[in-house]
C-alpha cells in the first residue's frame, strides 16, 4: 500500500485552482439545487486499481465546509467493474460542481496505478523494483508519483532537487565522468544521491570507480547486462562498499521486463504507466430523495 497522500496547502490550493477553473464566473445550474442536501456515491465501470479517492474531501468542502466524504475502497486497492468506491453528501450544487474535476483526476491517477500494478505484477518473485521517471504531467507530478505507487511501483527523483543524475551532455561537457561526478560531490548544497546515466560499459566502470550512488544503464541488452552487472558489482565490492550502487535498467520495453530482471539489476524504470496509460473509467450517481440543507447526514 503506498504511503498515505500529504494534503498540503500547496495541493490544497491547486485542487481549488483545478475546481475554479471548471466553475468559472460561477455554476449557471446553481439556483435549481439552491437549498438542497444530497447524496451521490462513485461507482468502478471497469477493473483496475483504484487512486485519487482522497482529493475529493478537499475539493467538495472547498464548496461546501459541511460535505462528507466515506471511502468505501483503500486507495491502491483492485476494484471490479460495478463495485461502490466511496459516498459522499452535500449541498446538491458542490457535489454537481464538484463532479467532472474529482471524476477527472481520479480517472487519471486510477489509470496510472492500473498500469504500474500490471507491471510491478510482470516482476513478481524477481526482487526487481519498477521506478518511474520525470516525465510526468507539469502540475500533476506528485499526484501521478503517487499513483505510481499506489500501483505498488517506487518513485526515482521527484526533481532536479531531490538527486542528481549526469547524462550525455553532463559527462561531455565537463570532461567525462569522473569531473562531473567530483563537481557535483563538492558543489551539492545538501545530501544527495548521484547517479550517472551510462551508454556504455566504460562508462558504467567509471561512474562506479567515482563513487556514484547508482548507474543508470541506458538500452543495454539483457545479453550486455548478463555480464556487465557482475563486473559492476566486484567493482563496488572493491570499491568496499558492496550494495550501495544501485543498478538500475531504463529504455526497456514493458514486454521485455522480465528478460532484464533475470540480469541481476535493481531498478527498472519507465515512463509507460504514466505515458501510455489509460483513464479508468469512474462514475458519480446521485441517490433519490434529496433532504433540505441541514438534514440528519447518513454517513
Amino acid at each position: 500500500m503506498a504511503d498515505p497522500l500529504a494534503i498540503t496547502p500547496q495541493l490544497r490550493a491547486q485542487l481549488e485552482a483545478w475546481l475554479m477553473e471548471d466553475i468559472g464566473r460561477g455554476d449557471l445550474t446553481a439556483p435549481a439545487l439552491q437549498g438542497i442536501t444530497a447524496r451521490a456515491h462513485w461507482l468502478a465501470k471497469a477493473e483496475g486499481v483504484f487512486c485519487g479517492g482522497v482529493l475529493l474531501e478537499p475539493l467538495l468542502r472547498a464548496l461546501d465546509p459541511a460535505g462528507q466524504v466515506r471511502l468505501l475502497v483503500a486507495e491502491g486497492e483492485a476494484v471490479r467493474p460495478g463495485q461502490r468506491l466511496l459516498e459522499l453528501e452535500g449541498q446538491a450544487a458542490a457535489l454537481v460542481a464538484v463532479e467532472r474535476t474529482a471524476l477527472n483526476l481520479a480517472m487519471r491517477l486510477s489509470g496510472i496505478a492500473t498500469a504500474t500494478a500490471e507491471l510491478v505484477s510482470t516482476l513478481a518473485g524477481t526482487g526487481v523494483r519498477l521506478a518511474d521517471t520525470r516525465k510526468t504531467t507539469p502540475g500533476l507530478r506528485s499526484l501521478e508519483k503517487y499513483a505510481v505507487r499506489c500501483g505498488g511501483g517506487v518513485n526515482h527523483r521527484l526533481g532536479l532537487d531531490d538527486a542528481a543524475m549526469l547524462k550525455e551532455n553532463h559527462l561531455a561537457w565537463a570532461g567525462g565522468v569522473a569531473q562531473a561526478v567530483a563537481a557535483v560531490r563538492a558543489a551539492a548544497p545538501w545530501p544527495a544521491r548521484l547517479i550517472v546515466e551510462a551508454e556504455t560499459a566504460q562508462q558504467a566502470q567509471e561512474a562506479v570507480a567515482a563513487g556514484a550512488d547508482g548507474v543508470l544503464l541506458d538500452e543495454f541488452s539483457p545479453e550486455q547486462l548478463r555480464s556487465l552487472v557482475p563486473r559492476l558489482r566486484q567493482q563496488a565490492l572493491e570499491r568496499s562498499c558492496p550494495g550501495a550502487v544501485v543498478l538500475e535498467a531504463s529504455g526497456i520495453q514493458p514486454a521485455d521486463l522480465r528478460a532484464y530482471a533475470a540480469t541481476g539489476i535493481d531498478l527498472i524504470s519507465t515512463s509507460a504507466p504514466v505515458t501510455r496509460s489509460r483513464w479508468l473509467d469512474l462514475s458519480m450517481r446521485f441517490e433519490d430523495c434529496p433532504l433540505p440543507c441541514g438534514g440528519e447526514s447518513r454517513l
